[in-house]
């Protein structure tokens, strides 16, 4: 997957459109996770120190009415990125017009300027989300160059991405971007062997396409969370009160039989009565009663899991492997984060969502050798599935 990059392109008196990926947590006007502003710091840093006009965009949560607008706007964003570069950094409270064409004229080599979050434009006819051609044209005539360094929305086909980069304007990847590219291709399509991945989350119809498509590239796929309760009943293992998928039981048992024993279930599970961290757990090998919910793996499966790592040179994590979020039910994430985090010769990948959260909690983050900024994005490119917003990035 050779993609251009920022580096591909001459920048010097350039007005360079970066599209970021700055949709962070924003509580009372207060960012409260920055991750994804650093993330971006070094495209942002390389384009101005090349004496590139840089103007940032992004989306900020999801915005189809004017009220949702109330505490979206990217101002924040601006005074924030303006703290961590340590510079001037302007903001225009707008997406398109007069404001936001002048500040961009004015903009002398190395400047940065930020404008407002590109779903406002959602409020009338999704224009954004949609991929309205004419805001892709418009958005594209405001630079020389575009730099998509937004991976947590190129499994989207938006006028931000999408829609620029189909007007002709020269298209690269930012750091970030090919960073992605490059851990998660690399992994997929061509691992360090053993490859082993574990996947976790709730339901198997989450990971239906990313289990297909590993099945064919890992040696190992090691199951946890909630989905390994509809496996259990293709099994014919009871599952008491624990989460089930009913409809895709059909499925596990199928890709139980192709996988064979790449696929490496729970030996034991963690219940209890009630979804709360309140109540009495109980550990089980294999059946779990009537009246008790699987909520985490057990040990003797943390302890297998661990076994099976030992040797790996590629791990791909996604989801955890229980409520890690309540502590009675997160020994199993624990676990397996510990496992992974050990390993010294080895590609750690996690491929965004629950699992970043969870190594950035337990502090596990910086022991693996890339955590993805986009869950959905990693998880379609781990299905092997093509991302619009990659595929429209000029190639080599």
């Amino acid at each position: 997957m050779a993609k251009k990059t920022v580096e591909d392109v001459d920048l010097k008196g350039k007005k360079v459109l970066v599209r970021a990926d700055f949709n962070v947590p924003v509580k009372d006007g207060a960012i409260t996770d920055d991750t994804r502003i650093k993330a971006a710091l070094p495209t942002i840093k390389y384009v101005s120190q090349h004496g590139g006009k840089a103007i940032l965009f992004s989306h900020l949560g999801r915005v189809k009415t004017e009220e949702d607008k109330e505490g979206k706007s990217l101002a924040p964003v601006a005074d924030r990125l303006g703290e961590l570069l340590d510079r001037n950094v302007t903001f225009v409270p707008e997406t398109r017009g007069e404001k936001l064409e002048q500040a961009i004229d004015n903009l002398q080599n190395g400047e940065i300027v930020v404008f407002e979050n590109t779903r406002f434009e959602d409020i009338e006819g999704k224009k954004e989300s949609k991929n309205d051609p004419e805001l892709g044209k418009y958005w594209a005539s405001l630079g020389d160059v575009f730099v998509n360094d937004a991976f947590g929305t190129a499994h989207r086909s938006h006028a931000s991405n999408v829609g620029i980069a189909s007007t002709g304007i020269p298209t690269v990847a930012g750091f970030l971007m090919e960073k992605e590219i490059e851990f998660i291709g690399e992994a997929v399509d061509n691992p360090k062997r053993p490859m082993v991945a574990i996947l976790g989350g709730a339901k198997v119809s989450d990971k239906i396409g990313v289990i297909e498509n590993l099945i064919e590239k890992a040696d190992k796929i090691l199951i946890g969370g909630g989905m390994t309760y509809t496996f259990y009943k293709a099994k014919g293992e009871d599952i008491g009160n624990s989460m089930v998928e009913e409809d895709k039981v059909d499925l596990a048992k199928s890709l139980i039989e192709k996988a064979g024993d790449k696929l490496v279930l729970p030996v034991d599970s963690v219940t209890a009565k009630e979804f709360s961290n309140d109540v009495a757990t109980e550990t089980y090998e294999g059946a779990i009663p009537e009246g008790q919910m699987g909520l985490d793996i057990g040990p003797k499966t943390v302890e297998n899991f661990s076994n099976i790592l030992k040797d790996a040179k590629t791990v791909v994590w996604n989801g955890p492997m229980g409520v890690f979020e309540m502590s009675n039910f997160a020994k199993g994430t624990i676990g397996v984060c510990e496992a992974i985090a050990s390993l010294q010769d080895a590609t750690t990948i996690i491929g965004g969502g629950d699992s970043a959260a969870a190594a950035e909690s337990l502090g596990f983050a910086d022991k693996f050798t890339h955590i993805s900024t986009g869950g959905g994005a990693s998880l379609e490119l781990l299905e092997g599935k093509a991302l619009p917003g990659l595929a429209a990035i000029n190639d080599k």
